[in-house]
């Protein structure tokens, strides 16, 4: 019998291996951002900077930066900069996301977060030692890529972290709390601005570093704005069905806030229903590429199946 194209997809991404997948993009990322951040002088601050950006976590921000600039034609080398910069915007948000303004977390990645570390003054200026280095990275490190399309990227990562994107969803997070009449829309507004926003930023980015087309630029935005919000329900829910331990965070501290969530409005089984739905809307958005696809189909899979 001779299989469908759906059918041998399908059977490839039976068979495509994520564990070593991410295990070796994992070890790209790692070395790379170790080299990418030196100790210098004043050294306080380069050592808080990267005490939380060589912390560990699953790295997949810049694992979506590489997969969707190879899908599209480019390598590996070509993104890498720039999957480095994001990595750094995201810690970044993380540093100040902790501090006792904003979420007041002690814990991250299983570690005590900076400001316990370091103290709130160094843990405000870490972040934005991190966050204008970012762009520094991706200006001065990216190699064999057209000008324009570097440029291109980094007003999309740049726009993505800003008021239009994740700053401006954290700023109605904050307005929220406590409230009990946060509806579905403005719960919607926060994550595909605070979560959503960024992640879209890592495919986009890829794809625009390795020469995607108008189409397929769209294609990878609508897939990564499907997989940001089901990150963010998947979030919701193991804040308040994991531990401290599995997370690597304070647990339940969205219910600490009095912080809407998806459970809190949906309940459990209908926030994970809802959560399968969009990345199978997700993986619709990739079946003109075929198997070149895999990598990015299991890692929209790994979202949902994830336990931190």
């Amino acid at each position: 019998m001779v299989l469908t194209n759906d059918t041998d997809s399908v059977r490839k991404q039976s068979e495509f291996d994520l564990s070593t997948y991410l295990g070796e993009r994992q070890a790209l990322v790692e070395a790379a951002l170790d080299q990418s951040l030196p100790i210098k002088a004043p050294s306080t601050i380069y050592e808080a900077m990267r005490y939380s950006l060589l912390a560990g976590g699953k790295r997949l921000r810049p694992i979506l930066c590489l997969a969707s600039c190879e899908l599209v034609g480019g390598t590996v080398e070509m993104a890498m900069p720039t999957a480095c910069a994001l990595e750094m915007v995201h810690t970044m948000s993380l540093i100040h996301d902790d501090l006792p303004a904003m979420d007041n977390d002690d814990y991250r990645r299983g570690k005590l977060t900076n400001h316990k570390v370091y103290g709130d003054d160094i843990a405000i200026l870490a972040g934005d030692g991190l966050l204008v280095y970012a762009f520094e990275v991706v200006a001065t490190q990216t190699q064999n890529v057209p000008a324009p399309r570097v440029l291109k990227a980094i007003a999309q990562l740049a726009h993505a972290f800003g008021a239009d994107g994740v700053v401006g969803g954290q700023v109605v997070d904050l307005q929220c709390e406590g409230k009990t009449d946060t509806s579905v829309e403005t719960l919607h507004f926060i994550h595909t601005h605070k979560t959503g926003a960024l992640l879209e930023a890592c495919v986009v980015c890829g794809a625009i570093l390795g020469g995607a087309c108008d189409e397929d630029l769209q294609r990878l935005s609508r897939y990564a704005q499907n997989i940001g919000l089901a990150f963010q329900i998947i979030d919701d829910i193991l804040d308040i069905t994991k531990t401290q331990e599995e997370l690597g965070k304070t647990a339940g501290k969205d219910l600490q806030a009095q912080k809407a969530t998806y459970p809190s409005i949906w309940g459990l089984e209908e926030s994970t229903r809802q959560a399968q739905a969009l990345i199978e809307q997700a993986k619709a958005e990739l079946a003109s590429f075929g198997n070149k696809a895999i990598p990015l189909l299991t890692l929209a899979d790994f979202i949902t199946n994830r336990s931190n």
